[in-house]
């Protein structure tokens, strides 16, 4: 899902919108580089599509090699820690531009031919979990011993 989401899609047109929004300083200044903000966002749609929290997320970046290659980084790269990411959301929030980005994502998307949908992820697949409900009538055949008509 992940390879396919990176073939689909643009990320570097993300980047003079994102920096804009970001309005970060020039560097100037002594300290860490901040983070590469596409990746930021990739991050942002990672949590978007798999619901992983802050918490989460750093912790996913780190252990999933599928998420890495997502990302583009390899295992020994600087990882995003929760504030960080939590920062980003703030800031693009602020920039009042979460919903503009998301909603060029899904235009791309679409015009791709695809649906963004969030999900559960396990083993990097989205698996729909299927609701059962017997019916009083099953329930009591079933506490009977009596297999139900669509069971078998």
């Amino acid at each position: 899902m992940l390879e396919k989401l990176n073939a689909l899609v643009p990320w570097e047109v993300c980047r003079k919108r994102l920096a804009k929004a970001l309005k970060r300083s020039d560097g100037a200044k002594d300290g860490r580089p901040p983070h590469d903000p596409v990746m930021m966002f990739r991050i942002r749609v990672l949590q978007a599509l798999c619901g992983p929290s802050d918490d989460h997320a750093e912790f996913q970046v780190q252990d999933w090699l599928s998420f890495m290659r997502f990302l583009d980084l390899e295992l020994g790269d600087r990882v995003p820690d929760v504030t960080t990411i939590w920062l980003f959301r703030q800031h693009l929030a602020q920039a009042k531009a979460v919903e503009n980005r998301f909603a060029r994502f899904d235009k791309h998307l679409s015009k791709c031919g695809y649906l963004a949908m969030g999900g559960q992820i396990m083993d990097a697949t989205i698996a729909p979990t299927p609701k059962q409900r017997n019916s009083d009538a099953e329930k009591i055949g079933i506490k009977a011993d009596k297999v139900p008509d669509a069971w078998e």
